[in-house]
C-alpha cells in the first residue's frame, strides 16, 4: 500500500518539488497551498490531491487533513514547508510584518503539527519533517527576525522528538542552505528606511554579497527534495540533515573555528 505525505507551501519552490519528487517514487501526495486555484502542473498527476492550507487559517488546515485521510486513508509524513524570509534592519520592520514572519514560521508550523499528532497518535507511527536552514545554526547579516524563527523551529523539532517518539513518531530536520527558488522574489521581505542613514552600509553590502559575483552558488529545489525523502523514510532516529554543499561548508566551518573566529569572517565576507 502507497504510503502518504502532506506538504506545505507545495505552490512553487521545496514544497512542489518534493511533491513530485514523492509522486515520482509512487507516494499519495496532499499537496498543499494558500491558492491551489492557480495551480496547474500538480493537479495533472495521478495520486496527488492539491487543496488549499494557509498556515495562517485554523478551518484551511483542519479541511486539508480531513480531505487528505479521505482520499487516502491515512498520512505518514508530515513536511512543514511554508514560510518566508524578512530581513533589513529590525529598527525599519513594521510591528504587523514582524508578527506575520513569527505566525507563518513558526506559529503556522505549530498549528498544523498539533493538528495532525492525533492522527499520528492514534496510528501509532509518522514522521514530521520541519523545513529549517542552515539560517537555523548560523546567521547572516540583517536576518534577525528570519533567524529567529528558524532557531525556534530548531529548538520546536528537537524538543518535540523526545515527546514525538512516545507515540510512534519521528521528527526530522532538513537544513538547506542556498537554494535556487524564488525566495528572494515573492518569498523574501526586505525592509529598509532611507531616513535612517546609519544602515545604509550594511543594506548595500548585504545586497551587493548575496546579489553579486561572490554570492554563495545555489542549489536546486530538486536537491532538498531528495534530502527530504531520505528523511522520510531512512527508519532512522537521525534529527538533522543538511541540504546542499554550501550547507556542509558553513555548518562545518561553525563547528570548527568556533564562534568568534565564524562571526569574524562573516563580517569579513559582507565587508562589515
Amino acid at each position: 500500500m502507497s504510503k502518504t505525505i502532506l506538504i506545505t507551501g507545495s505552490s512553487t519552490g521545496i514544497g512542489k518539488a518534493t511533491a513530485q519528487h514523492f509522486h515520482d517514487k509512487g507516494w499519495n501526495v496532499i499537496a498543499t497551498m494558500r491558492t491551489p486555484e492557480k495551480e496547474e502542473d500538480l493537479t495533472e498527476l495521478d495520486n496527488v490531491l492539491v487543496t488549499k492550507l494557509d498556515v495562517l487559517d485554523l478551518d484551511s488546515i483542519d479541511q486539508s487533513l480531513r480531505k487528505g485521510i479521505e482520499a487516502f486513508g491515512t498520512i505518514d509524513v508530515l513536511v512543514n514547508n511554508a514560510g518566508y524570509g524578512a530581513y533589513g534592519p529590525l529598527e525599519a520592520f513594521p510591528r504587523e510584518n514582524i508578527i506575520r514572519q513569527f505566525n507563518t514560521n513558526v506559529i503556522g508550523l505549530l498549528d498544523v503539527t498539533r493538528a495532525i499528532l492525533s492522527h499520528f497518535r492514534s496510528n501509532q507511527s509518522g514522521v514530521i519533517i520541519n523545513i529549517s536552514s542552515i539560517g537555523g545554526q548560523m546567521t547572516f547579516p540583517l536576518g534577525s527576525l528570519y533567524h529567529g524563527t528558524k532557531f525556534a523551529v530548531e529548538g520546536i523539532s528537537e524538543s518535540l522528538s523526545f515527546e514525538a517518539g512516545q507515540i510512534g513518531v519521528k521528527v526530522k530536520i532538513v537544513e538547506p542552505g542556498m537554494i535556487a527558488t524564488d525566495f528572494a522574489g515573492r518569498s523574501f521581505d526586505f525592509q529598509i528606511n532611507p531616513e535612517m542613514t546609519e544602515y545604509q552600509n550594511i543594506t548595500n553590502t548585504f545586497a551587493q554579497a548575496m546579489g553579486g559575483d561572490s554570492a554563495p552558488q545555489a542549489s536546486p529545489a530538486s536537491l532538498v527534495a531528495e534530502v527530504i525523502y531520505e528523511a522520510a523514510t531512512d527508519d532512522s532516529t537521525k534529527l538533522r540533515y543538511l541540504a546542499g554543499e554550501d550547507a556542509h561548508q558553513y555548518i562545518g566551518a561553525r563547528q570548527t573555528v568556533g564562534d568568534e573566529a565564524f562571526i569574524q569572517n562573516m563580517k569579513n565576507q559582507f565587508g562589515l
